[in-house]
């Protein structure tokens, strides 16, 4: 026996243990925390490196210059600010030192380096660090073919308008680009927006005295080709050209836009000023001064090589999901408009006067009822079933129900209602069983929480009529839309499925017969081994194997059956874990039918891409949407971003619309879809990457039984019986938690 303070020991321990497991945070929820938080990181660092973020575009006014050194603003174009005192450097005679800044750039820079090498001409390149980072290769390219790099911050900001801190953080940005492109380090600097040394005023010069303090030259120029306007290849020869023999740093531009008049302009420049004697070199060869590279070794190099690297990274995977999400946007578009013109055929088609499944079916059916502790549902599922003007014999299979569900059926005493029990073996045996007791050669199936109108059993089985139909999909509807969950799910149903069901009728390739309401031609049954328990969704499972089979599946809008949706979060990630995972191994189960012939091989090559793309695989992209739309809001174009939000909502909102309107639904539900769009598709994106984790992982899923209120019923039907003593029908009170 343990003694108190064992015990009490013990206790602590179990409480420890019970506190760390509570606060463990489920896969489901961690892998898809981790994938949106690294998306995240690697769009920042990609708008980062394309001027999105922490970019600075305020360019300041030209001010006094009282405070400039008269020296500095008539002296030469090399500051020397690095001893206190500042002094000037000027090229020598018959040297040029040309300088190209904002490079490097994927498209002019190569054109400007082949240039150089044709006519054996060196220069300065002053980089950005965010080019510097995006195009490395170049960077490497200009060291090696002897070519001297300056800085010219990361990001290009007014300097002026930037604190101490700030301009250490462009620094020291770009040289780690630098470090991680080119293994080196540079002691030249010069700053964005410059010109010549007699334009230093009192808001620049502060900032050339502290960047000489960290150890830099800054070097602006004699000769502004201003390339960057364009002026043509005549001016900008022109004005970069040098005075009477005089040395001189001139100023382009490899990069910031259209360089073509830049490349075109070296055609001329450099054999023109060769042949007048002058020198194309590097600044430091033109001063005679040892090199301003210095080699990064260690750390610092690993730093920046990793800083590269990931760059590198982020552009390759943003890029690639870009354009994943435009291909799925544009296939995504194109199914909302097949979507609208199939549904638009198919309502035409059966809602002709004429039209007829074949001669009608008043013979009787057969409708199985599974039920699973379904006590608060049962009674209402099959009084609405015993009030069908159809005639049908209802067969309720309790599967080891352990909360007196056969026993309440039982005691209903109602004529045509047979229970069937059996140990519990779940959902697909319980069908099976039901087949095996079926009387009738139609067989209609139901969940033990769904009620049917009067009319739901015989517009259900009329298709039929047609003896080349073997299944018929019901029109499934959200009973419980009174909370803003059960309102999207009621969305979902009427647009995502019904509207869906139009499409894959009109197509020949439905993917599903639901769970709620579906028929059965019990011929084609057999003929397909009855519902198999090989996947968790018996019934996408079975109607892909009567495709197969050759059978026509057909959609029945006029049948209409009301269930009971899921009312917390938890419980519909429950269902659609179930759901996603079940037809992600129906889909793989049924994968040769894409190489058969016959039936089976046009089922596999228009259904199952249908169903893997739109139904597996698009949804998977659905927060990209978001977190794309979030970063434009943020740092993208904002306006161009919320137009094309809404053009999609837009269209989303008409098929609904469409949807809502064949369905005789009110459209007041569609006042949340843009919510709907926005919260909604998050949690399908958790239940389809979790899905996808069971389903790599050889995970096996449960049957799962969601908590159900018994508070749905066929509009028009009687209420149910209370629940408890004291209950009235009319006092039900249900408050879902969303």
């Amino acid at each position: 026996m343990n003694s108190p303070a064992t015990r009490g020991r013990n206790g602590r321990s179990r409480k420890a243990s019970r506190g760390r497991s509570r606060f463990r945070l489920p896969m489901r929820y961690l892998l898809p925390t981790t994938f949106l938080v690294a998306l995240l990181a690697m769009l920042m660092l990609r708008g980062y490196v394309h001027n999105e973020i922490l970019a600075d575009h305020r360019v300041r006014d030209a001010d006094f210059h009282t405070r400039v050194p008269k020296d500095v603003r008539s002296g030469g174009p090399v500051i020397d600010a690095r001893s206190g005192d500042a002094k000037t450097l000027r090229i020598p005679d018959g040297r040029i030192v040309l300088t190209f800044d904002d490079g490097p750039d994927p498209v002019w820079t190569p054109k400007v380096l082949d240039k150089l090498k044709e006519y054996d001409a060196h220069g300065v390149f002053f980089v950005t660090g965010n080019m510097a980072a995006r195009h490395p290769d170049l960077v490497e390219r200009m060291v090696a073919e002897g070519h001297e790099i300056g800085l010219h911050t990361f990001n290009h900001p007014d300097l002026s308008y930037q604190s101490t801190e700030r301009i250490d953080w462009e620094l020291s940005q770009n040289q780690l680009a630098l470090a991680g492109a080119a293994g080196i380090r540079t002691s030249l600097f010069r700053p964005p927006y410059s010109s010549f040394s007699y334009a230093m005023d009192n808001k620049s010069w502060p900032v050339t005295e502290y960047i000489g303090s960290r150890g830099y030259l800054t070097v602006v120029n004699d000769t502004d080709s201003e390339d960057w306007k364009r002026p043509g290849v005549r001016a900008i020869v022109e004005r970069a050209t040098p005075k009477d023999g005089k040395g001189a740093i001139i100023l382009m531009h490899d990069s910031g836009g259209d360089r073509s008049q830049t490349v075109a302009a070296l055609d001329t420049l450099l054999p023109d000023l060769k042949e007048r004697g002058y020198a194309f070199t590097r600044l430091t060869t033109a001063l005679d001064a040892p090199s301003a590279h210095t080699p990064v070794t260690g750390f610092a190099l690993w730093k920046g090589k990793a800083f590269v690297g990931a760059v590198a990274v982020s552009e390759r995977i943003t890029g690639v999901l870009v354009v994943g999400l435009a291909v799925i946007g544009v296939l995504v578009l194109a199914r909302f408009g097949l979507m609208l013109l199939l549904s638009f055929l198919h309502a035409r088609k059966v809602r002709r006067r004429s039209f007829s499944w074949g001669p009608p079916v008043t013979r009787p059916v057969s409708v199985l009822v599974p039920a699973y502790n379904e006590r608060e549902c049962i009674e209402a599922t099959v009084r609405s079933l015993a009030a069908s003007d159809h005639p049908i014999e209802i067969i309720v299979i309790d599967d080891g129900s352990t909360d007196g569900t056969a026993d309440l059926v039982e005691a209903m005493r109602l004529p045509r209602v047979r229970v069937v029990r059996q140990r519990n073996a779940g959902k697909p045996a319980a069908l099976d069983n039901g087949i095996r007791h079926a009387r009738y050669d139609i067989v209609v199936m139901m969940d033990g929480d769904t009620v049917f109108e009067p009319s739901t059993v015989r517009e259900l089985v009329q298709p039929f009529g047609d003896p080349r139909v073997g299944a018929v999909a019901g029109n499934a509807k959200v009973g419980n839309r009174d909370s803003l969950i059960g309102a999207w799910q009621h969305i979902e149903y009427v647009m995502g499925f019904n509207l869906d069901r139009r499409m894959y009728d009109v197509l020949g390739c439905m993917p599903t017969i639901p769970g709620a309401v579906g028929a059965f031609r019990r011929q084609a049954l057999d003929r397909v081994g009855g519902m198999s328990d090989d996947t968790l969704a018996e019934d996408t499972d079975v109607t892909m194997a009567l495709h197969r089979d050759g059978w026509r599946v057909v959609y029945a809008e006029n049948a209409r059956a009301w269930t009971e949706a899921p009312e917390s979060v938890q419980q519909l990630w429950s269902q659609r874990y179930r759901w996603s995972y079940g037809t992600m191994q129906a889909i793989w189960k049924h994968r040769r039918a894409v190489i058969e012939r016959g039936p089976s091989g046009r089922f596999g090559r228009v259904g199952l891409p249908f169903v893997s793309l739109f139904m597996v695989l698009a949804p998977l992209l659905a927060p990209l949407i978001d977190v794309f739309l979030l970063y434009g809001l943020v740092f993208g174009p904002t306006g161009k971003t919320v137009a094309a939000w809404f053009g999609v909502l837009v269209v989303q909102a008409v098929c609904a619309a469409y949807a809502f309107r064949l369905d005789k639904e009110r459209m007041t539900h569609l006042i949340s879809l843009p919510l709907q769009q926005i919260l909604y598709r998050q949690l399908m994106y958790v239940v389809l990457l979790q899905s996808w984790i069971t389903a790599l992982t050889g995970g096996r899923l449960r049957w799962q039984k969601l908590r159900r209120t018994g508070a749905v019923e066929a509009p028009g039907g009687s209420p149910q019986r209370p629940q408890s003593p004291g209950a009235t029908a009319g006092a039900v009170e249900r408050r879902p938690s969303v």
